[in-house]
């Protein structure tokens, strides 16, 4: 009879705890599990490290030595197995080795679109030991000029169907001895030398000594909006490459799914997270040039599709395309990536239902993260006690006109309260580097933070804005500073600003992003000031636009003012401009609009700004 009660007595007190725990912390086995998969691949990948295999270009030989045969790469009709791109990188190797002379610690810039002979060049100089900085082929010649001498990088290689883009600026890299080398068969002009005619030629055979890599060293440049004009130059260690493999795994993936990546590859998403997560897992990924919405599910339908990765405008773009019959016949069951707006995550899985989404937040510069690995629809990660455990970080109370941290008395930052957005910070440590931007010291100085909770700690400051609610969900709530994100690219407003000053009737700009209803990110758009006696000339404007700037960072609206307000350092404001955004009835501001189809800015109306905002009007 007592031990009934006993044994009652226990049973009722454990529901209770159960009840309890499932009332005050309902995601606390989820969070644990998490907690225990992230061990149990740490110690998977150590486990690797002792066996040799500590790089991104370890990692793949592992793979080529394991699964020789499987294919690794399906682009339009080709299919590469792992040994294919293994002896074709070795062909790039000891064709860069032999014609160029690159050695190991030569950097050596890669512009080129997403293709098969993107990886294999990659590899290739990878096994030369060299560092590589991989380009936006979106770039103009300033910007390339600039992106080019910011990294040091002293030989080029550029695909065959962006020559065009070098051709301009050929006198300059002669200048500054470049060597420039197209990945083709002939040679388009004396200063452009081929490539595909020595690879041909080559030994495909592993080279006979791979150099010896510090795995805390570089080994990507990869170029980031800049704050203070043209991009800058982040440098990516190996270990934050090595960090980055991982992504698909702990989103769920496994060597027998095949992925499809229709990101570019000069991005860290498609590059370290994409390939390289297929390269950890020891499957195939499909790659895309270019991301097409007609496409998508045929081509997950034709290639068996398992794995998509997305940003936010993919699946954007997905639910506003008109309904066809691969949608649902394909074989998806994940979607990985970050920037999911919760409106358009609905509708994706409300449409396509059986499809997993898995929403993550990363950073090019540094090893913080998170992972949403829950199926609660908005957050971008979790903030549990175990979380903070394996990724420290914290979210600082900020000044809302300067957006610096909000220092006490004392001098040390507060921080931001549950339901409170903050500055994302984590400090640094041999897990989270930051290896700085390559010949800007000030810029690398200035996503420092010292002194936060004690006196010498340091911590790196993202420039994000996140809230921590009150069940330890994380959610992306802004980007700050001279910034904001369109088309699914980082743009720099001090850039399209300098670029507005060169026109001979801008007196002044201030550019800034503005919400547009329906669309992920920030749309450009610029307050402008003219020169006396001078009126917009739209037209004129366009085609400077198209000259100096790629099209994600054209600004879609303008606001004429007489004068721009600024603080009492000279700062220009944009809080105010950003709240208006581009409403022409909130401001007596003239607002005109990009109309591509004219190629010309035209009068905003009131019947114009409501078909764009209920997008009868597409930007």
């Amino acid at each position: 009879m007592m031990v009934s009660v006993v044994l009652g007595s226990f049973l009722a007190a454990l529901l209770a705890l159960v009840f309890y725990q499932r009332l005050t912390y309902p995601f606390f086995w989820v969070d644990l599990m998490y907690y225990f998969k992230l061990r149990s691949y740490r110690k998977t990948s150590q486990a690797r490290m002792q066996q040799g295999i500590i790089t991104y270009l370890d990692c793949f030989l592992y793979q080529a030595r394991r699964k020789p045969n499987k294919p690794f790469i399906i682009f339009e009709e080709q299919t590469l197995t792992y040994r294919d791109v293994d002896i074709r990188s070795n062909r790039f190797a000891n064709a860069l080795r032999t014609e160029i002379g690159v050695k190991k610690g030569d950097i050596v810039a890669q512009l080129m679109c997403n293709e098969p002979d993107f990886v294999c060049v990659w590899l290739g100089l990878c096994k030369l030991g060299c560092e590589i900085a991989f380009l936006n082929v979106n770039i103009k010649a300033k910007s390339l000029l600039h992106c080019l001498q910011s990294c040091g990088a002293k030989t080029l290689v550029v695909g065959a169907d962006l020559v065009h883009l070098v051709e301009e600026v050929l006198p300059d890299l002669k200048k500054d001895n470049m060597a420039v080398w197209v990945v083709d068969h002939t040679s388009p002009s004396e200063d452009v030398n081929s490539l595909l005619d020595k690879v041909e030629h080559m030994s495909g055979e592993t080279l006979s000594e791979l150099p010896k890599v510090d795995i805390m060293s570089n080994f990507l440049f990869i170029f980031t909006s800049g704050t203070t004009g043209l991009s800058k130059a982040a440098r990516i260690g190996h270990l934050k490459a090595i960090v980055s493999m991982a992504f698909f795994a702990v989103c769920g993936a496994t060597s027998d799914d095949i992925i499809y990546i229709t990101l570019p590859l000069y991005h860290m998403s498609a590059s370290l997270l994409g390939v390289g997560g297929c390269i950890n897992l020891g499957a195939t990924c499909v790659l895309k040039k270019k991301f097409s919405a007609s496409q998508f599910w045929k081509d997950c339908v034709k290639h068996n599709v398992t794995v998509v990765q997305y940003i936010g405008e993919l699946c954007r773009y997905l639910v506003n395309h008109p309904v066809i019959p691969e949608e649902s016949a394909h074989r998806v069951r994940l979607a990985a990536g970050s920037g999911l707006r919760s409106d358009v995550w609905k509708k994706f899985t409300n449409r396509f239902k059986r499809i997993k989404i898995r929403e993550g937040y990363g950073l090019t510069e540094a090893s913080i993260g998170f992972l949403n690995y829950t199926d609660e629809v908005g957050p971008i990660g979790r903030a549990s006690y175990f979380n903070k455990l394996s990724m420290p970080f914290e979210l600082l109370r900020y000044d809302p006109q300067s957006y610096e941290p909000v220092r006490a008395d004392s001098g040390i930052c507060i921080r931001a309260q549950k339901g409170e957005a903050g500055i994302l910070v984590a400090p640094l440590t041999a897990m989270n580097q930051f290896l700085g931007y390559a010949g800007n010291k000030v810029q690398s100085e200035k996503k420092l933070l010292r002194n936060v909770f004690i006196a010498g700690d340091v911590y790196f400051n993202t420039g994000d804005l996140l809230l921590h609610d009150h069940r330890d969900f994380l959610y992306f709530h802004d980007r700050i500073g001279d910034t904001f994100r369109w088309k699914g690219e980082n743009v720099s407003t001090t850039e399209v600003a300098e670029v507005l000053g060169l026109v001979d009737f801008i007196k002044e700009a201030n550019v800034y992003g503005v919400t547009v209803p329906g669309y992920e990110g920030r749309s450009g758009m610029a307050a402008v000031v003219l020169k006396h006696e001078h009126k917009l000339n739209g037209a004129e404007l366009y085609h400077c636009l198209v000259r100096a700037l790629p099209a994600y960072a054209w600004p879609w609206f303008l606001r004429i003012q007489t004068s721009l307000d600024v603080t009492e350092t000279f700062k220009q404001q944009k809080t105010k401009l950003v709240q208006d955004g581009f409403n022409p009835d909130i401001t007596e501001d003239l607002v005109y609009f990009l109309d591509v189809s004219q190629k010309d800015y035209i009068l905003l109306t009131a019947s114009m700004h409501q078909d764009i905002v209920s997008g009868k009007i597409i930007l």
